[in-house]
Order: structure tokens, then sequence, then C-alpha cells
């Protein structure tokens, strides 16, 4: 179940915001797409985001896929927890499946990102 205010990118990530701190990771839809994790490579802490760009991969058993950040900002904490046990993501992507924590530094970036039910749109037309 999606928590209420969460925000989407057309690129499948989630974002949760409160205050001027972001949680992220990528979408159920993402997760039904990769299928079978094998492994993902996270960022640092006090790496810089950029909205947009790649900031961690992503490898299922189908290919090598990037995620990009979908709001700039300095992560400040990492989920290590994925990093053991991938099935987290996929379980549980908008909770125990987060992947990094960030300080925004361009809080109006979130006028490009999508609601629920705009994401929804995305995902329906790209099935």
């Amino acid at each position: 179940m999606r928590p209420e205010g969460i925000l989407f990118s057309k690129s499948h990530e989630w974002v949760l915001i409160e205050k001027d701190i972001a949680t992220t990771g990528i979408s159920d839809f993402a997760v039904k797409q990769l299928s079978d994790l094998v492994f993902v490579d996270l960022p640092e802490i006090t790496d810089l985001l950029e909205q947009g760009q790649p900031y961690a991969e992503v490898e299922s058993v189908k290919a090598v896929s990037d995620i990009y950040a979908p709001l700039s900002g300095e992560v400040i904490a990492i989920n290590e927890d994925i990093g053991d046990n991938l099935d987290l993501i996929g379980k549980d992507p908008f909770g125990k499946g987060w992947f990094v924590k960030f300080r925004l530094s361009h809080p109006g970036e979130v006028e490009n990102l999508l609601d629920s039910a705009g994401y929804d749109k995305v995902c329906v037309a790209a099935s």
C-alpha cells in the first residue's frame, strides 16, 4: 500500500518528503518489471543527488537498471538492510525497501513529480 503524500517520477522512483528530508526508492511497478533482483549499488552518505540523474543501480536477472534521483539533495542515510535482503524491495517497496534518505536542496523541484493518480496513468501507458 502506498503511503499518503507519496510522489513519483516518470522513471518509476518514489519519494516521500517529511519537512526537508526525503526518502526514496523504486515503485512496486518497477519491482515487477525488473523481477528477480540480485544486486543493488547505493550511493555513499554525503553524496549529492541531482534530480533526474542516476544515483544507484539495481541488477536483476534480466538487466542492470539505473535508478534516478527524483529530487536533488545530500544523502544522509542509506538502507543497508536491502543489500543483504533484496526481497525487502519487492515485499515492501514503500516501507522497508527504501533506498536512501536525503536532505532536499531544491524543494521547488517537487513540481516535476507526479501524485499517485498521475503515476498510475504512466504505468498503464507503459504496460
